[in-house]
């Protein structure tokens, strides 16, 4: 026989397919078979139009295309026999979807099954709409479905049920046709009958309000009394499922008692009993018995209250804790990470086999007990829960610290009761741990470690003998070798000693010892190595009998190639052989953090801009404030990462990152109200270089401009110390003053930038003047830098009237290049009480061939009313430029700005 042919079996077409060895023998067979059906659709062969679409079930079951079939199915619908109406409908479930064009041919075939005297018939057409009804045919055949619900046999009135459920999930309209014919079926006798009706009804209480209403009224008694039946049912072969009545209907009746006792009292207080009654009763040795306590346990958590009963289920819940299937102990998991929230003294009960959980061999199972032991953790018991973790922190798989970790540090942080319990947990958890910990937790217990001065001395004898141990663990030591900086010398002096430490001694040079192992150690990365230098640093002004020893050390990484540490690498050692008047006051503790600050910056709530004492500061992990905005990398914060983005800012910032310290207000740990100093006084403090004189005695700071955003930050510096030392010495120099700060870098800044001081060489003029306003501006310029000129352009009000919202703005032909900084006011006093002074800073990329030239516009408020002034400068100096006569449109450049700012 032909294996190709129509004749051919669908057994013998299965034979040759797996007989194939070769994913292309079978392609190649599947192929051939196609073809040959095919052929005898075109053929229009009645004879085996049902074993061609056999054959295609089972190539479709393999993945092939069977598109072609699909009107295969139809005919064989539209046959008049069972055996072809068979096939069709089961090819009509398998080749077809509800998304298919071709169904809504079968409606009317569908329409007729259903009407049809021979109830097989009937069942066939009933089990297709159940599967592939779309919305359309659901509402052109719900009234022959709902119809067919009170069908004298049991058979028909299960299917029925079921396409019933598709209908109301397909159109929900429809859900009240079904009501009162879905209530009827509650009072079955046939367990198959029974079982659907009640899937039927839970769906409709999902879908429809008023649906759920009447069920819950009409019901709910008849459904507990069946409920108690099938309980206390005698044993029954055809329902028995080892040694269980009926679990499916147990399962399903519960499931519609949770739904009908969710926000109700009365329908809650109906279901109580049969509801203990299923959980004292029910075995749980058989995975039957288990799935009806878990579904009763679900039901009785979602009723109203009944605390009595609620013990009871998580009681069980307990049980299913001890049991060694590993999916019961999951789910029981699952389900008390729900109960917790309604009962958490009755969870709480069952903590000791919660915690053993968390030691489970399966990851899952650990991995949501944790999660438990987290929700449970209260003032109450987070000590006890949080030793046993950290026991189960030292034996546990690699792969589950870090989860493990991490919750111990967040149970430690949000319920720690006293700062030198949590200071000893999370010094164990470093200790176990470290390299799973996260940045922000190390941060944070810095900070708390700062605010806990009674504890300083406690915490740095705890890490030094801890970081002895456990040198491989790098944030345990960053922890330590930041507390040894600060706190040196109250480890060698034993300051601070509590009743419950033992004694220990340790020298300065055991001290040293430490740091030295942590610098060279081959796990350290850059961020401990910075860490390691800057306590080395601190150091050596705590134990000047080490000092050269440090220095050995520090001047060892000058060769490094990572430009980080060869950089602090020099400048410390600088700081240590030529700067002995400034290295007490760098060297010094770093200020008490704001611990409240950085807890709410942690949360998100605050930008990190807005969380430090002052204004202009932020509150980092480590204890620097820091400004809001830097111009280089801090060098000594290690936390620059979590800094906000560096933004053009005046040159005394640069100092305030070198130093540690706040130029733009005195310092505030004297403990005495001061008031605010500028920059270069907190400077002059720091440095304890002297006081400060009257302002009037120094001229050489008119000449002095630290501008934002083009000028380098290391020249702001030599100008700034440069302004320092001319305030301390006798006979002004500036060659004196700049070379101690530059030569801290050891010459690697560039060399400075100091204006020249206006004078005769270059007069002042009066820019532009109307009858409301004059302009006036002076000129300097850089010695060695022709093309450059700043302007400090100053503004006066003529008139009897105050101007609010001042704004300048000027524009540049294309061969210049204009730099304004900020105004040192918006508000312009009247009769020339006072004045707004703004610099600029113009380069002439063409000096020597064209002159300046600039076009400006001035607006401001009046008596709240816009004014704008415009006009052209072409009355520069002669040394600024060429005399020639240069004009340009301005009001392009100015139009061009407007557009960019709207």
């Amino acid at each position: 026989m032909n294996p190709f042919s129509s004749e051919t079996r669908l057994r013998d077409m299965i034979r040759a397919i797996r007989a194939c060895k070769t994913a292309a023998e079978e392609r190649a067979v599947v192929r051939k078979e196609c073809a040959t059906i095919r052929a005898s659709v075109s053929d229009n062969d009645n004879d085996y139009k049902h074993r061609n679409l056999a054959k295609l079930m089972f190539i479709h079951m393999l993945g092939y295309p069977t598109h072609f079939g699909q009107m295969e199915c139809l005919k064989l619908i539209a046959a008049p026999g069972f055996p072809d109406k068979r096939i069709g409908y089961l090819g009509l479930m398998l080749l077809l979807d509800e998304r298919q064009e071709v169904l809504m041919l079968v409606t009317n075939s569908l329409k007729q099954d259903l009407n049809h005297s021979n109830q097989y018939i009937v069942g066939l057409a009933l089990c297709a709409l159940g599967n592939i009804s779309s919305a359309e045919m659901a509402r052109d055949l719900a009234p022959e479905v709902e119809r067919l619900l009170l069908f004298r046999d049991p058979n028909i009135r299960k299917k029925a049920a079921l396409c019933s459920i598709r209908i109301i999930k397909k159109v929900p309209d429809l859900a009240e046709n079904f009501v009162n014919s879905a209530a009827a079926l509650l009072k079955e006798k046939h367990h198959g009958v029974l079982l659907t009706g009640v899937q039927l009804c839970t769906d409709l209480c999902k879908v429809s309000t008023e649906a759920l209403e009447y069920i819950r009224k009409r019901c709910t008694e008849g459904l507990v009394k069946v409920l108690k039946d099938v309980v206390n049912s005698p044993y029954v072969p055809e329902y028995d499922v080892s040694g269980i009545a009926d679990p499916f209907l147990h399962i399903r009746l519960l499931r519609l008692l949770r739904v009908l006792g969710h926000g109700d009292a009365d329908a809650s207080d109906c279901m109580n009993d049969i509801l203990a009654q299923v959980a004292s009763k029910t075995e749980s040795n058989k995975n039957a018995g288990n799935a009806i306590l878990y579904e009763c346990v679900e039901t009785i958590m979602s009723i109203e209250d009944n605390s009595g009963l609620r013990v009871l289920a998580i009681n069980i819940l307990g049980r299913f804790l001890s049991n060694r299937d590993n999916n019961i102990r999951y789910v029981a998991l699952n389900m008390l990470m729900r109960a917790i929230t309604v009962d958490s003294q009755a969870v709480q009960r069952h903590r000791a086999t919660i915690l053993e959980c968390v030691k489970d061999s399966d990851a899952s199972i650990r991995k949501r007990a944790l999660e438990l032991v987290y929700l449970l953790v209260n003032e109450n018991n987070v000590k006890i829960l949080t030793k046993d973790l950290i026991d189960y922190l030292e034996i546990s798989d690699q792969e589950f610290k870090e989860d493990l970790t991490a919750k111990i540090c967040s149970i430690v942080e949000k319920f720690s009761p006293e700062k030198i319990w949590y200071i000893d947990q999370m010094l164990q958890v470093l200790s176990e741990a470290g390299n799973y910990v996260k940045d922000e937790v190390w941060h944070a217990l810095i900070v708390v470690i700062s605010n806990a001065s009674n504890f300083h001395g406690y915490t740095v004898r705890l890490l030094y003998r801890a970081v002895q141990k456990s040198v491989d663990q790098e944030v345990l030591v960053r922890v330590a070798v930041w507390c040894i900086g600060e706190y040196g010398d109250m480890l060698v002096n034993s300051v601070g000693m509590l009743d419950i430490e033992e004694p220990i001694t340790v020298t300065e040079s055991d001290t040293v010892d430490v740091i030295e192992t942590a610098i060279k150690h081959h796990t350290s990365d850059l961020t401990t190595r910075a860490m390691c230098l800057i306590a080395l640093l601190k150091l050596s002004c705590r134990f000047p009998s080490c000092s050269e020893r440090i220095q050995d050390i520090i001047v060892q990484n000058k060769g490094s190639l990572v430009l980080e540490l060869q950089q602090r690498s020099i400048e410390f050692n600088s700081i240590i052989q030529k700067h002995q008047n400034i290295r007490s006051a760098l060297c010094e503790r770093m200020p008490v953090l704001d611990e409240s600050a950085y807890s709410v910056r942690r949360a998100g709530s605050l930008p990190a801009a807005a969380l430090s004492s002052q204004d202009s500061a932020v509150a980092l992990p480590n204890g620097v404030a820091k400004p809001s905005a830097t111009p280089l990398v801090d060098l000594l914060d290690l936390s620059s990462d979590d800094a906000p983005v560096p933004a053009p800012s005046q040159g005394n910032d640069f100092l305030h990152d070198l130093l540690g310290v706040d130029l733009s207000s005195g310092p505030s740990q004297a403990g005495t109200n001061q008031t605010q100093k500028s920059g270069t006084d907190a400077l002059l403090d720091l440095l304890s270089i002297g006081t400060t004189p009257a302002p009037s005695s120094f001229p050489a700071l008119e000449g002095l401009s630290l501008g934002q955003g083009t000028d380098t930050s290391v020249s702001a510096l030599a100008g700034l110390a440069s302004t320092s030392t001319t305030m301390h010495a006798t006979q002004p120099s500036p060659s004196v003053g700049i070379s101690p700060m530059v030569d801290l870098l050891n010459g690697f800044g560039p060399p400075e930038q100091i204006w020249e001081v206006n004078d005769a060489a270059y007069p002042s003029i009066v820019a532009f003047e109307s009858n409301n306003l004059k302009m006036t501006c002076n000129f300097s310029k850089q010695p060695g830098n022709l093309q450059s000129t700043l302007l400090e352009a100053n503004f006066i009000n003529k008139s009897s009237d105050v101007y609010t919202d001042f704004i300048f703005q000027a524009a540049v032909p294309k061969f210049l290049q204009l730099h304004l900084d900020p105004a040192s006011s918006n508000t312009l006093p009247a009769s020339g009480d006072g004045s707004i002074t703004q610099k600029l800073r113009v380069t002439n990329s063409q000096h020597g061939k064209k002159s300046l030239v600039m076009r400006i516009r001035i607006a401001y408020k009046l008596n709240n009313k816009d004014v704008l002034e415009q006009g052209q400068i072409s009355n520069f100096p002669h040394e600024c430029g060429p005399e020639s006569t240069t004009f340009f449109n301005g009001d392009a450049v100015f139009a061009q700005m407007e557009e960019k700012q709207t």
